[in-house]
């Protein structure tokens, strides 16, 4: 089921990057994630309802009689933790612009997210290096959430827009199609490729954000050289100076 969500997360990443750099209406990015995230919620419920059944935490006997596995409830625990993470992300963001909170909220949000992201990619880096990799760039991601959103620094969007599209694909659906066909890597080395790998495509979605920054301020005739603000809360058309 975390193979799932995760497959589910790289959707949503998209769709929300091509709304946020106006390719798509940010209507149909908000509903995806509502539903996407109330997917991924109901999923985290059920894997630790059904997976409790054969791994209990250690020193706890499953139900059953089935006998503990080591360390499996902490492991348990940790997977799911990612999937709440993730749902109530793609909810909040949904209902943010659904019933226009502001985004403030949920910038702060996001940036407690990205706090708890770190903290799972240094659980995660003993036992899968791969994982862990994929936590600390999700938390970047999260974090630049948190400096547009609850800090006001609107001038990211651009840098958003283009690092969750050209992320959500090497971060989530990729990875989840290796989990679902039986193929993820243990492999420290492979991880290290992986993460050599995001950190170009997100170095690549820098210079695509500067590259559109300085078109936007040339379009509009370049009198402050600022790059365009976007509204929390309205379309993404609408942009202050």
């Amino acid at each position: 089921m975390a193979y799932v969500c995760l497959l589910l997360s790289g959707a949503a990443l998209l769709v929300n990057g091509l709304a946020t750099l106006g390719v798509l209406p940010r209507r149909d990015a908000a509903v995806l994630s509502l539903v996407i995230g109330s997917l991924q919620l109901i999923l985290g419920v059920t894997y630790l309802g059904v997976t409790y059944v054969g791994v209990a935490p250690p020193g706890v006997t499953a139900p059953g009689g089935a006998a503990p596995e080591p360390d499996g409830g902490v492991q348990l625990l940790l997977s799911a933790s990612g999937m709440f993470l993730f749902g109530l992300t793609y909810v909040y963001s949904g209902l943010d612009f659904l019933l226009g909170l502001g985004s403030r909220g949920l910038g702060w949000f996001c940036g407690m997210v990205a706090g708890c992201g770190l903290l799972l990619a240094a659980a995660w880096f003993p036992g899968d290096p791969l994982l862990a990799m994929l936590w600390l760039c999700w938390s970047y991601l999260w974090m630049l959430f948190f400096f547009s959103l609850a800090l006001g620094h609107g001038g990211l969007s651009p840098l958003i827009g283009w690092s969750l599209v050209l992320a959500s694909q090497a971060t989530a659906t990729v990875p989840a199609l290796l989990g679902i066909t039986g193929q993820w890597p243990g492999d420290p080395a492979v991880a290290g490729g992986a993460a050599a790998c995001i950190a170009a495509l997100l170095l690549l979605a820098a210079g695509l954000a500067r590259r559109d920054c300085r078109r936007d301020a040339r379009r509009d005739g370049g009198t402050d050289g600022q790059p365009a603000v976007v509204v929390p809360g309205e379309p993404l058309g609408t942009t202050r100076r």
